[in-house]
């Protein structure tokens, strides 16, 4: 069955919690586990049977760093691989119907749709069995996973049919308690999805027609109408029609919408590598470096055996060509989710909460300089700043 895959990426107004990160790299190329954040997904992609082409989609100008990512991973994995520029941020739904023509071509009898910010085993070949065997051919799935009660609030959630998991009900971050059972942002759609996002997008017009003013915040009324939520708008009205289906994973799942979060999603991927990809993790040797647990060492760094400076640097991100004195302590508050409660998310971070910075990660942007001896704890310092003493819980700029 010929598929395509359609990678969501946002754009630049959608990084602002990765700054000072986003400055020096868009954030879909943020090296998550030692590779950029959406190859995890055009891996998943590339290993299904069937994949024709994937499509990287969203509103970044076209610069070199992606291009140059798409001309790698087009050789390494072996499939067309595309960017499709929206003229305007048009919502997970408006960015697919604009470019459906382009998604159709080379008949197309499926495609994933794919968030990008969400880190996941990506269970694609387990969503198109579970199609085959729970509806029919023109129904839609979207991947599902548990989250306890409090947490699911911050989530789309789903209410199924037990036996069939038919979606009876869709709510996106409801107000009171609906289900523990939350989108994963990862789709399986056929092309009778672009007929139920239509009827939205002319609903839309028919609003704008009525009501002219409403397209005044924008340059022009068609991109109003285009813009269309795929959860809100789309998911909603579907549920209970017998059309769409939930596929719930076991397998690890976390959205990747801060710094922070980033740490905890390298985490969850290094542990997968001694399965998928035990050659992207160090190993003792001898002569080397002490290696403990799932470690990632890029090929250009070189770490002596012998080296040892008396820095700790903990739940910390360190930008390139940055650099830390002898006995100074870089570090952060981990923004994990509790140990002990299996369906425990990662919770949405603010910047700031009662008028003070949250603690979080420390970031240092590129080229930063720590002096010896010196304390950084939970701050956020933008790139190229030489520091001269300690600093905690500041934004450095």
């Amino acid at each position: 069955m010929p598929l395509k895959a359609v990678i969501l990426i946002g754009g630049p107004q959608k990084g602002t919690r990765f700054r000072p990160l986003s400055f020096e790299v868009p954030k879909p190329l943020f090296p998550v586990a030692g590779v950029p954040m959406v190859q995890h997904h055009i891996e998943a992609c590339a290993k299904v049977p069937g994949m024709k082409e994937i499509l990287l989609m969203g509103f970044y100008q076209p610069n070199e760093a992606l291009s140059r990512f798409l001309v790698s991973a087009q050789q390494e994995f072996k499939v067309p691989i595309r960017y499709l520029q929206e003229y305007a941020a048009l919502g997970t739904g408006g960015g697919i119907y604009h470019f459906r023509d382009q998604i159709l071509s080379g008949g197309a009898e499926a495609f994933f749709v794919l968030n990008a910010d969400v880190c996941s085993e990506f269970p694609l070949q387990e969503m198109l069995e579970f199609r085959q065997q729970h509806g029919d051919m023109h129904s839609f799935v979207i991947l599902g996973t548990t989250a306890n009660r409090t947490q699911a609030l911050n989530y789309g959630c789903i209410v199924a049919n037990t036996g069939t998991q038919e979606v009876q009900h869709y709510v996106e971050k409801p107000s009171t308690f609906v289900s523990e059972i939350i989108n994963c942002g990862i789709y399986l759609f056929t092309p009778a999805i672009f007929q139920h996002i239509g009827e939205v997008f002319q609903r839309n017009q028919q609003e704008l027609a009525l009501c002219p003013y409403l397209g005044e915040e924008s340059s022009n009324g068609w991109q109003r109408a285009e813009v269309i939520r795929l959860e809100q708008d789309v998911f909603t009205a579907l549920a209970g029609s017998g059309k769409l289906y939930v596929y719930k994973t076991d397998g690890f799942w976390s959205q990747i919408k801060s710094a922070g979060s980033a740490i905890y999603a390298s985490r969850l991927y290094l542990n997968q590598y001694s399965k998928s990809h035990p050659e992207r993790l160090a190993q003792n040797k001898p002569g080397g470096p002490v290696i403990r647990g799932n470690v990632y060492i890029h090929p250009t760094a070189s770490i002596d055996s012998t080296a040892v400076d008396h820095t700790c640097v903990l739940n910390t991100i360190v930008g390139w060509d940055s650099t830390i004195g002898r006995w100074a302590r870089v570090e952060g508050t981990p923004s994990d989710p509790n140990p002990n409660d299996p369906y425990a998310k990662i919770d949405s971070e603010t910047l700031f909460r009662d008028g003070r910075l949250t603690p979080s990660i420390t970031i240092l942007g590129c080229s930063v300089t720590i002096p010896a001896e010196v304390v950084i704890l939970n701050s956020i310092v933008l790139p190229h700043k030489e520091l001269s003493r300690s600093y905690k819980n500041q934004i450095i700029l």
